[in-house]
């Protein structure tokens, strides 16, 4: 399991996280798509779920938004605890969730 983190810095950070493997690829379903793009997703590689959580928290502490997809990087999220199950939504299968926080 590999989970990417790139932050964007603008006015407040915009932090993206996703499943390695999902980088570059798009799903669909019905009208919704999903565009997992490269220059937005592409960042810094994370292994350890520990790790991971508490970036996560770190994170939500500088008053970040959060564009999260994927399995792994959805749980990761879920337990650093800044999205709820309610918050999760699917295109073809791949979950994802948007924090403004």
């Amino acid at each position: 399991m590999t989970v990417l983190i790139k932050v964007h810095k603008t006015y407040r950070g915009v932090v993206a996280i996703s499943d390695e493997e999902l980088v570059g690829k798009i799903f669909y379903e019905g009208e919704r798509q999903l565009d997992i793009r490269e220059n937005f997703y592409r960042g810094e590689p994370y292994e350890e779920l520990g790790e991971l959580v508490k970036i996560i928290k770190d994170l939500a502490m500088e008053d970040s938004t959060f564009n999260i997809v994927g399995k792994e990087s959805v749980n990761a999220a879920l337990k650093a605890g800044i999205i709820s199950k309610e918050g999760i939504k699917t295109v073809d299968g791949i979950p994802y969730a948007l924090v403004l926080l």
